[in-house]
């Protein structure tokens, strides 16, 4: 497929309204050339037209696609994989099949061995330009089951293990890095169950929502370009020690222990933010959308943590001014002590 085609369907994947219009821009072309070239790709079977007149929407077709539902017991995410749904991908870029596959088997894994539900459905639709996967079980739901296995007062803390890594309610058998790193590795990766849904996208600050829909079990969507130059292992090493294979720093998203209406000011709020912190080398604070932190939650993380964990690198980033004051003054407090002891 020519770069012009891919140029134009990425438009219509942008926004389906007054595309003979954005097309004539893009191109310099008139608007009869526009819509020609918009019919063409109606007619190959990669655009679809609805509506008359200024009411027209263009969007992208379904070239592929394959779901199945299967019984959860006896479950082998490597059969659903080679007879389900490698098809679909088989004649993408070597790295996009490498992390559709790693990312629908891990989690499918998740669902036969956590979930406890008694189904699990797959599926992949496909576009000219990108594959979006689903796999959904009918279990208790991830977030309950964090929530049980850790004490935690509220769900939405469930979430802000999740995105640290390293967590699993089955240590035995899982590493807990599976949806770790499938979040990283696709352009959009959604986990939805009761009234939680969060989503990370690539380039963009996470979201946890709170849905009005109760959703049953455990929804995990993903979706890649079929384009993409990312590969598994470039993921998997952003987040490896130097010279080594061990996974050992996190990125965290600071805002997801702010809860709605919250401020980030006590040590309990701190205590939960750290909570697991020392398995890692390094811990990447992202502060995006936390305007202010207080005295009590930045003391907690920057100088009791730190002291207690000297071998952990807390590296915090995307601060507002405010909060960078209130890292800077508790590090200095921790300084303080440091000379005082020695």
């Amino acid at each position: 497929m020519d770069q012009a085609t891919l140029d134009l369907l990425k438009i219509v994947q942008a926004d389906g309204k007054n595309i003979a219009l954005q097309v004539a821009e893009r191109f310099s072309i008139s608007r009869q050339a526009a819509s020609a070239r918009l019919n063409k790709l109606v007619k190959a079977g990669l655009l679809a037209r609805s509506g008359r007149g200024a009411g027209v929407r263009y969007e992208l077709t379904e070239t592929a696609s394959a779901q199945q539902m299967y019984d959860r017991e006896g479950l082998s995410e490597d059969r659903v994989w080679k007879s389900t749904l490698m098809p679909i991908v088989s004649d993408l870029p070597a790295n996009v099949r490498d992390i559709w596959q790693y990312g629908m088997t891990e989690m499918i894994n998740n669902a036969i061995d956590h979930s406890g539900g008694q189904h699990v459905w797959v599926g992949l639709r496909r576009t000219a330009l990108t594959v979006e996967g689903y796999v959904k079980d009918d279990g208790e739901g991830i977030f309950l089951r964090i929530q049980k296995a850790l004490d935690l007062f509220d769900p939405r803390e469930s979430i802000l293990e999740l995105a640290k890594g390293k967590f699993t309610t089955d240590p035995d058998k899982h590493s807990g890095e599976g949806i770790f790193f499938t979040s990283k590795v696709f352009d959009e990766f959604q986990i939805q169950s009761g009234h939680l849904f969060f989503r990370h996208d690539e380039g963009e600050h996470d979201v946890l929502m709170e849905d009005p829909a109760d959703v049953s079990g455990t929804v995990v969507r993903m979706a890649i370009a079929n384009d993409s130059h990312r590969t598994s292992k470039e993921v998997f090493d952003q987040f490896a020690a130097p010279k080594e294979f061990t996974f050992a720093k996190t990125i965290v998203p600071v805002k997801l222990a702010q809860h709605e209406g919250e401020k980030l000011v006590s040590r309990s709020q701190a205590k939960r933010l750290t909570m697991r912190f020392e398995r890692f080398q390094t811990v990447v604070l992202d502060f995006s959308e936390v305007a202010e932190i207080g005295q009590a939650f930045a003391d907690e993380v920057f100088r009791v943590f730190q002291l207690a964990h000297p071998q952990t690198l807390l590296a915090p980033l995307n601060m507002t001014p405010a909060v960078s004051a209130m890292v800077e003054r508790a590090r200095a407090h921790s300084k303080d002590r440091g000379s005082t002891a020695a």
